[in-house]
């Protein structure tokens, strides 16, 4: 398991991770199988979305807020919407490993939600699967 820290600086942002992962399964060997991100947070999540253009996160970002309505919620911390959010992104993603890379689309990047920042944030990569062959 690959542990990476990640610390946020604003309330709500998404921030592409996609190269830490790319790290983790470079370092594991594995040549065929699935990379796990998993958030171990509950206002803070991962997901897969487009990485060429910034505008796409930022909308998405809008759209939740829409989402998720501005009410009198119980919890006393006053971050429920920021659980809410996580619900709905989720809190891992798995992709597949081909060739000892990321199997991602064309536009594809992996994103780490932030929903209750800036906070000190982790985020953990599990890579499954066949390593390289040793040749004798």
């Amino acid at each position: 398991m690959f542990d990476f820290d990640l610390p946020t600086y604003k309330k709500c942002t998404f921030l592409n991770v996609t190269a830490q992962v790319r790290e983790a399964v470079k370092k594991s060997g594995v040549q065929s199988g699935a990379a796990v991100v998993f958030c171990p947070h509950t206002t803070a999540g991962v997901t897969i979305n487009e990485n060429a253009d910034p505008d796409v996160t930022s909308d998405i970002l809008a759209a939740l807020d829409e989402l998720v309505p501005k009410i009198d919620f119980l919890h006393i911390e006053g971050n429920s919407p920021a659980h809410i959010k996580t619900l709905l992104t989720g809190s891992s993603v798995n992709v597949p490993v081909e060739g000892g890379n990321l199997a991602l689309g064309r536009w594809q990047g992996i994103y780490f939600c932030e929903y209750d920042g800036p906070r000190d944030r982790k985020f953990s990569v599990q890579v499954l699967g066949e390593p390289a062959a040793h040749k004798r």
